[in-house]
C-alpha cells in the first residue's frame, strides 16, 4: 500500500500519492468530499487503488490503436488501458514521483522519465514533468510542467483528471464551442456545435446520462453545484488547456471533468488547427494551470 502524504489547509485536507503517479488520494472539508476516490480496474498500473484524481503526461486520452506517426517516424505504443487495444492517458500515472518540496499546504512532485527502446513501449521519448500542489481552505491549485529532456523534438499534451462526486443533485455548467461526436470504440468522429442536449451552457443536472466525449473550445471555467450539500465549485483552466473531456459513466457515483491541452487522439489528428497537440524541441517546457474553488451556495 503506498504511503499518504496529506497537506492542510484550515479545515481542508488533501491526501496525495507520489508513489502512485502523483495522484490525489482524497480532497475533503468537514464532512465534504470534493473529489471521489475511485478504483478504476481498467488503470492496470493502479492496482485496484483508489484514487481522485491523476495527472495526464505527456497527452490526455486515447492513442488510436497505439501508434502515431511523427516527423516521419512511425512509433508504437503499449497498451495500459483494461479491455481495450488502448494506450491512454500518458504514461505519468503509471509512475512513482518523488516529492521535490513539501510544505503543510504545498507539494511538488517530480517525475523523470527516459523511454526503454526509440520506438515505443510506454513513451518513446525522454521528460522531465512536475506537478504542483496548492492547498487553500477555499481550493486547491494544481500545476503541471513539462520538459522535453530528449535528443528529439516530442509532440506532447496535458491535463488532470478529477472523479467528481456524483450526488446530491449534482448539477455542471460549462460553455464550449463544439464537442466531438464518439465512435464505438470512443475515438472522436464527427465535430459539432455544443448546441441542444450537448450544450451545458446554462447549469444542468448531469442525470444518468453517458457522456464520453471531448468539447473543444473551452471557455476555461466549469460550474459543478451539489444543492443537497450546499457546496459549488468553479473549475478553471488556463489558456493552454482548452479542452475539456467530460465523463458522466451509468450508474457510477462519478463524474469526471478533465481539463486537457489536446484533443482526444489528438497525435493522430495534429493536422487540425486546435488539436491542443504542442510540439516541443529538446529543452522547450509546455506548463498548465488548474484552479478549483469551492463555496457554499
Amino acid at each position: 500500500m503506498s504511503a499518504t502524504l496529506e497537506l492542510q489547509a484550515g479545515a481542508a485536507r488533501l491526501g496525495l500519492l507520489p508513489d502512485m503517479g502523483g495522484s490525489i488520494a482524497f480532497w475533503r472539508s468537514g464532512t465534504m468530499d470534493f473529489l471521489r476516490p475511485v478504483a478504476d480496474p481498467h488503470l492496470v498500473a493502479q492496482h485496484g487503488r483508489a484514487v481522485a484524481g491523476y495527472p495526464l503526461v505527456p497527452f490526455s486520452n486515447r492513442v488510436a490503436g497505439d501508434q502515431f506517426r511523427f516527423e516521419g517516424v512511425d512509433y508504437h505504443l503499449t497498451p495500459n488501458f483494461g479491455g481495450e487495444n488502448c494506450a491512454i492517458h500518458g504514461n505519468g500515472w503509471q509512475h512513482r514521483w518523488r516529492i521535490a518540496m513539501l510544505s503543510d499546504s504545498s507539494a511538488t512532485l517530480s517525475l523523470d522519465y527516459a523511454p526503454l527502446g526509440p520506438r515505443g513501449g510506454e513513451w518513446p521519448f525522454s521528460y522531465r514533468a512536475q506537478l504542483r500542489y496548492d492547498l487553500r481552505e477555499a481550493g486547491l491549485s494544481i500545476g503541471i510542467l513539462i520538459e522535453n529532456t530528449d535528443t528529439r523534438s516530442q509532440p506532447v499534451g496535458m491535463g488532470f483528471h478529477p472523479y467528481f462526486p456524483r450526488h446530491a443533485g449534482l448539477r455542471v455548467g460549462f460553455a464550449a464551442s463544439s464537442v466531438w461526436t464518439s465512435a464505438p470504440d470512443h475515438l472522436p468522429l464527427l465535430r459539432i456545435p455544443a448546441e441542444g442536449q450537448w450544450s451545458f451552457a446554462h447549469m444542468r443536472d448531469v442525470g444518468e446520462t453517458a457522456i464520453d466525449n471531448c468539447y473543444a473550445g473551452w471557455s476555461g471555467s466549469a460550474f459543478l453545484r451539489w444543492p443537497r450539500e450546499g457546496y459549488a465549485l468553479t473549475l478553471e483552466g488556463s489558456p493552454e488547456l482548452r479542452h475539456l473531456v467530460l465523463f458522466t459513466p451509468p450508474g457510477q457515483p462519478y463524474i469526471g471533468l478533465e481539463p486537457v491541452s489536446n484533443m482526444n487522439d489528438g497525435f493522430n489528428r495534429m493536422a487540425i488547427a486546435d488539436s491542443g497537440v504542442r510540439v516541443l524541441a529538446p529543452g522547450q517546457k509546455m506548463e498548465g494551470h488548474i484552479r478549483m474553488t469551492v463555496a457554499r451556495c
